[in-house]
């Protein structure tokens, strides 16, 4: 038996994306079928689109939801028939050598399900592949049962789905990978989703001062409301401007949330001597950074990554939703617009301009 549903698909790497029904089959041993509540757009979906992040194609993208399960396979034994649940595209395999060193968020298994196809084309038959293995831009998705983590009361299943990327990402850059202390100072560089998130995450620390950093001065506002204290519009002086706004040394802290050198470089300049400076946002392999090497020895600071908020979703979203319930982590403001799947390219402009926070496909 099989399922047919709407998808918004991508029929290869810089086409347009065509909204189309897919043939979804029965969930095999271990897997779960989803109906989607809502599915974020994330700025790695318009980098698989065009090609900055590869992907096999033809592809279902999005990989930020949250739904409800309408069918388990044999062995499923995580979630039932008509638990919702936020999906998780990065399950670690638990067995990996990095798995094995404490640190799931790096392992090496967890792409599998995305070069393999899970769907086909109900006009033809082709087989679809699902992005970074979950396929959010569609009513249903099959997944693995080891991608789905139930949510926990007191979240609303719309709202939800931010959890599954860019609220982990964000609060897990700030708590797992920088640790950032109470009343260490810190810059976001970058607010989209992601940066919304980190400015909420830094805020629940109880850092500052807090500068926010965005090319569009109409983003201020917004980024108070998330938590900043300060704001500065990026130019070619944004780290002399942060500097300057924290007695002149720089900010202990300072999270990269674009993905570009120029920014990955600002962020580094606008660290203190000794400081912390943490990439979050996902470049092009083209796009070179260069540090000499005697600013590496005098400046003293550490550059490093974070993948996935170097979290474990399974331990770190029921603590995020005691923060929803309790107030001090705001779902809803992250979101910006509210879209239908028709609507992805407008979301993907959107970001290309530097426009809003996050956008929301509702089902």
């Amino acid at each position: 038996m099989t399922t047919t549903v709407r998808a918004a698909l991508l029929p290869s790497v810089g086409a347009q994306l065509e909204l189309t029904e897919i043939t979804l089959p029965d969930p095999g041993p271990g897997q779960v079928r989803v109906k989607l509540a809502a599915a974020g757009v994330c700025h790695s979906d318009l980098s698989l689109a065009t090609g900055v992040l590869r992907a096999a194609t033809p592809v279902v993208l999005g990989h930020e939801g949250a739904g409800t399960v309408v069918a388990v396979g044999e062995g499923v034994t995580k979630v039932a028939v008509g638990d919702p649940v936020v999906l998780n595209w990065a399950p670690a395999c638990g067995h990996c050598h990095l798995c094995g060193l404490g640190e799931p968020w790096l392992c090496e298994n967890s792409y599998a399900a995305s070069v393999e196809t899970y769907a086909s084309r109900t006009s033809d038959g082709t087989g679809v592949y699902p992005g970074l293995g979950v396929a959010a831009f569609a009513e249903e998705t099959v997944v693995s049962e080891n991608a789905v983590i139930p949510v926990p009361q007191g979240v609303p299943l719309d709202a939800a789905a931010l959890l599954g990327c860019a609220v982990l990402t964000g609060y897990g850059a700030v708590h797992n990978a920088a640790r950032v202390r109470e009343g260490e100072s810190a810059v976001v560089l970058g607010l989209g989703g992601v940066g919304l998130a980190v400015l909420q995450g830094l805020r629940i620390a109880g850092a500052g001062p807090i500068v926010a950093v965005d090319v569009t001065p109409e983003k201020e506002e917004l980024a108070r409301r998330h938590g900043a204290t300060e704001f500065v519009v990026a130019d070619e002086n944004t780290a002399k401007a942060v500097r300057k706004l924290t007695g002149g040394h720089g900010t202990d802290h300072a999270f990269e949330c674009v993905g570009r050198s120029t920014t990955i470089r600002a962020a580094w300049n606008s660290t203190r001597r000794g400081g912390r400076t943490t990439v979050v946002g996902i470049g092009s392999k083209d796009d070179q950074v260069a540090f000499n090497a005697l600013e590496i020895f005098h400046f003293a600071r550490t550059l490093t990554a974070c993948v996935y908020g170097d979290g474990v979703p399974d331990r770190d979203i029921p603590l995020l939703a005691e923060h929803v319930r309790a107030g001090r982590l705001d779902l809803d403001s992250l979101i910006t617009d509210r879209i239908t799947l028709d609507e992805i390219p407008a979301a993907f402009d959107r970001m290309r301009e530097g426009k809003g926070g996050r956008s929301l496909i509702t089902f």
